[in-house]
C-alpha cells in the first residue's frame, strides 16, 4: 500500500448525499480513503492518477457467486438439469484442490477486469453441494483470493441429508471417502478459524445451508426434523462464531418456513434468488431484517422472478449477484445491473421502474450492507478501504461526453474498466493487471478442469446439443 491521489475525473461517492463530484480528486493514504473533494494540489511527493475523462467508482460488489463454476462454463450445452449433474460429480468426484485454488484464481483475474473489488463465492455448487470435506479446499479457494489482492468472502457449510456424502480423495489415497455432517460442520469451523479476516482484512468467511421447502419430498429415512436440526446447528455456528449466513435458492415460501419453522432467520443474513415469493415470505422478509440477492441473469430468474422493486419500496435490502460466471453468464456486473432495468421494466410495461442510480446502488452500498460491510466498503467517504474502479468514458458507445452516470449505467460494460484498486493497492492500471500473471492463471485453469472431465468421463458434455442450429428452441 502507498499513498497517492485520484484527481481529474467524474467521482461518483455513493455517499448518504450522493455526491457527484465532476473533477474532483480522492485521496489515499495507508489503505483507505483520507479525503474526497473539488480539484486540490496532493502533497508534495504523492504519486498522482489522472482519471481525466474517466468515472471514479466505488468497487462493485457481487454478492452472491459459485466457486468452482468459473471452470465450467457452457458445459452441457444449454441443458440445465446436465449441467447440475455435472457440477454434483465435478465438485464431488473430479476436483482436487488445484481444481478449487485454479477456479478461485481465474475468478478473481475475470473480477479484477470487471472492477469487482469485493465477491462472494460459496464453496460450491447449486444450493447444495459444500466442498467441505477437507480444509485444504477451502484453503485452496482463500490461498488464491489472497494472491489476486481482492476482497472476497466464502460461504462454507453442510449438504442435504442422507449422510454420508462420497467425495472423491484426489490429493491422498484417491478412494472415495464417506464424509458425515459432522465433519463438514468441523471443517466450516476450521475454514473460518483459517481464514475469516484473512489477507489483510480482505477475506472473511460466511455459513450457509441449503434451502428447505414445506412440501420438500425428502429421501428415505430423512425427515423435516433432521434437516430443521441441521439447519440450526449451522445457523448457531454462524452466531458463535460472528459469521453472516447466507442460502442459495429461496422460493415460494422458503423465507417463511426457514423463519418460522426452522428460527434461522435474522438481519445478518443475506438470501439469494428469492423468486415467486409469497405474502408470508415477505412479511418474513420484513420481520427478520434479512436482505435479499437479485440474481437477474441467472437460470432461477427464468423460471421465476425475484419482486426486487417492490422489496426495495417495503425497505428490504436487495443487492444484485452475478450468480457466478457458469453457466451461461459473467462477472460483468454492469452485465447484470442493465438486465435487472430491463427485466423489471418488461414485467411491469414500465419504463420508470428500477432508475438508474438505484441500480447502482444495488452493486454498491447496498450490496455492501446486504453482505454486511457497509461500514467499510460500498461508497467513497473519508475512513473506508480504498477500494476504487476508474471506468474510461472515452470509448465510442459511451460518447457524447454527456450524463456520464446515464452513459455508465446503461451502456458500459466489464471492458470499459480501466483501473481497479483494492485496499489501496492498484490491481490493475491501463487494462494491464499488476497482482498476478493472467497467462499462467488461464493456463492453470485449463488444465484443473481438462483433468477434472477426465477424471470424471464426463466429455461429452464438451459436444453441441441436437438444435443449437437452425431451431427455435433446443430439441
Amino acid at each position: 500500500m502507498h499513498n497517492f491521489v485520484i484527481e481529474g475525473g467524474t467521482v461518483v461517492t455513493m455517499d448518504g448525499a450522493r455526491r457527484v463530484i465532476d473533477r474532483g480528486t480522492v485521496h489515499i493514504r495507508d489503505g483507505r480513503i483520507a479525503a474526497v473533494g473539488e480539484s486540490e494540489a496532493p502533497e508534495d511527493g504523492v504519486e498522482r492518477i489522472d482519471a481525466s475523462g474517466m468515472l471514479v467508482l466505488p468497487g462493485l460488489i457481487d454478492a452472491h457467486a459459485h466457486a468452482g463454476h468459473a471452470l465450467v462454463k457452457t458445459l452441457a450445452s444449454d441443458d440445465g438439469q446436465g449441467w447440475f449433474d455435472a457440477c454434483k460429480q465435478l465438485y464431488t468426484s473430479g476436483s482436487d484442490a488445484e481444481f478449487w485454488r485454479a477456479d478461485a484464481a481465474l475468478f478473481a483475474l475475470e473480477r479484477i477486469r470487471a472492477g469487482v473489488t469485493t465477491g462472494v463465492s460459496m464453496l460450491g455448487g447449486g444450493d447444495s453441494i459444500s466442498r467441505t470435506d477437507d480444509p485444504r479446499h477451502g484453503d485452496a479457494h482463500c490461498t488464491a483470493i489472497e494472491a489476486a489482492g481482492t476482497r472476497a468472502v466464502v460461504a462454507v457449510g453442510c449438504n442435504r441429508p442422507p449422510f454420508p456424502w462420497l467425495y472423491k480423495d484426489w490429493d491422498g489415497s484417491g478412494s472415495d471417502e464417506p464424509i458425515s455432517f459432522e465433519r463438514q460442520l468441523e471443517v466450516s469451523r476450521e475454514i473460518a478459524a483459517n481464514w475469516h479476516g484473512g489477507a489483510g482484512g480482505r477475506l472473511s468467511v460466511a455459513l450457509t445451508y441449503p434451502v428447505s421447502h414445506e412440501n420438500q419430498a425428502l429421501p428415505e429415512g430423512v425427515t423435516r426434523e433432521m434437516v430443521t436440526d441441521h439447519a440450526r446447528q449451522v445457523r448457531a455456528l454462524s452466531r458463535e462464531l460472528g459469521l453472516r449466513f447466507t442460502q442459495d435458492g429461496h422460493r415460494e415460501g422458503s423465507i417463511a418456513y426457514a423463519h418460522r419453522e426452522q428460527d434461522i432467520l435474522g438481519s445478518d443474513a443475506y438470501l439469494s434468488h428469492c423468486t415467486n415469493l409469497t405474502e408470508a415470505d415477505i412479511t418474513a422478509l420484513r420481520e427478520s431484517g434479512a436482505s435479499v440477492v437479485h440474481n437477474p441473469s441467472a437460470i432461477a430468474s427464468v423460471r421465476g422472478r425475484c419482486p426486487a422493486p417492490e422489496l426495495i419500496d417495503l425497505g428490504v435490502t436487495v443487492a444484485i449477484g452475478s450468480d457466478a460466471p457458469a453457466p451461461d453468464r459473467s462477472g460483468d456486473m454492469f452485465r447484470h445491473m442493465q438486465q435487472a432495468m430491463h427485466y423489471h421494466r418488461r414485467h411491469f410495461r414500465d419504463d420508470q421502474v428500477l432508475p438508474p442510480g438505484k441500480a447502482l446502488e444495488m452493486i454498491t452500498i447496498d450490496a455492501a450492507r446486504a453482505i454486511g460491510m457497509d461500514a467499510e466498503i460500498g461508497s467513497l467517504e473519508p475512513g473506508k478501504k480504498a477500494d476504487i474502479v476508474l471506468l474510461d468514458l472515452r470509448k465510442p458507445h459511451l460518447v457524447p461526453a454527456n450524463m456520464p452516470l446515464h452513459r455508465a449505467i446503461y451502456f458500459a460494460n466489464a471492458a470499459d474498466i480501466d483501473t481497479t484498486i483494492v485496499d489501496g493497492r492498484i490491481l490493475m492500471r491501463g487494462r494491464k493487471v499488476q497482482s498476478v500473471d493472467e497467462e499462467a492463471v488461464m493456463d492453470a485453469a485449463d488444465a484443473a478442469i481438462a483433468r477434472a472431465l477426465e477424471r470424471t468421463g464426463l466429455h461429452h458434455l464438451l459436444e453441441i446439443r441436437p438444435g443449437f442450429w437452425g431451431k427455435s428452441r433446443y430439441s
